[in-house]
């Protein structure tokens, strides 16, 4: 347990920044859904119309350090070649 004032305030900090973090990979994980979902469904228009608002959040999860930069572009670069094999 954190014994000095600095480590106390560490603690508060990583819990306050461990909640944020949740809710941007939970938000980002919600939009990918969405693509798969659209993908599932046969809908090109509408998996196109999901891929192109996922991808900003999940760049912006990657920019913030919650998801590695590479691991983002892994998961958009894949979902585009999944809507993009549609109807294909």
């Amino acid at each position: 347990m954190a014994n000095t004032k600095s480590a106390k305030k560490a603690v508060r900090q990583i819990t306050r920044r461990t909640g944020v973090n949740k809710t941007r990979r939970s938000n980002m994980r919600s939009y990918l859904r969405k693509v798969e979902e659209a993908i599932a469904s046969g809908d090109k228009d509408a998996a196109q119309a999901a891929l192109r608002s996922a991808e900003p959040v999940v760049a912006r999860t990657a920019q913030l350090g919650i998801l590695h930069r590479r691991a983002a572009s892994r998961k958009v670069s894949r979902l585009a070649k999944r809507v993009g094999a549609m109807n294909a």
